[in-house]
């Protein structure tokens, strides 16, 4: 993975870096760093999350791995025939994505989870260049308003033109496409503003595109 994709090492927002060091102190064996995107290096399927949970992703190295939010996408993943297996334990588990990648809007986690402004449009340099090394071809399946607004700017896109909304259809540019959905996250699949049902048309409507 080139610099211009991922950096371990970047600590370009300075209240995050703070934070991911408070972290790392309080709990030695998490991650706590920026979190790589997972998947297949030439994949058709971008998926684009908001940021690490704490005793998730920040704690696995793994987007969407160890926690609540990625319980029904993984499971969702496997349905569809992107994952090997229904559930991702530990970034060592053998899981793997074909045709599917999963990134995050901000690669470190962010207190209380909500990213700034400013460190969601620093971190999107790294999503920018991700979407640029897509094949033609391709969906960007956006879990939540920030990963939808994070690949629209990443694209140049005006917001407006391009309204978030569960299910929704965008055609970005010839060969890309931008899929939404409600975040998987513990809230809305409990509150079941996010069901299953609902995911699965979703992935549904990816896997159709895609061929």
């Amino acid at each position: 993975m080139s610099a211009a994709t991922f950096d371990l090492e970047c600590r370009r927002c300075p209240r995050l870096s703070r934070f991911l060091d408070e972290v790392g102190a309080r709990h030695p064996a998490y991650h706590a760093r920026p979190v790589a995107p997972f998947g297949d290096p030439s994949a058709r399927l971008l998926i684009v999350g908001l940021a690490p949970g704490m005793h998730g992703a920040n704690a696995t190295g793994r987007p969407f791995t160890g926690d609540h939010a990625g319980i029904l996408l993984y499971q969702t993943l496997h349905r569809f025939g992107f994952g090997s297996r229904s559930e991702s334990v530990s970034a060592d588990d053998g899981l793997i994505l074909t045709d599917c990648r999963i990134t995050n809007a901000v690669k470190c986690l962010p207190p209380a989870n909500k990213p700034e402004v400013s460190e969601i449009n620093t971190c999107n340099a790294y999503l920018r260049q991700e979407l640029a090394n897509l094949a033609t071809a391709s969906v960007v399946l956006a879990l939540g308003t920030v990963a939808h607004t994070a690949v629209l700017k990443a694209l140049a896109k005006k917001r407006s033109q391009y309204p978030f909304g569960h299910g929704q259809e965008h055609q970005l540019q010839p060969g890309l496409t931008l899929l939404d959905s409600y975040h998987c996250s513990r809230y809305n699949t409990q509150t079941r503003r996010l069901t299953e049902r609902m995911f699965h048309d979703v992935f549904g409507r990816a896997r159709q595109l895609l061929g």
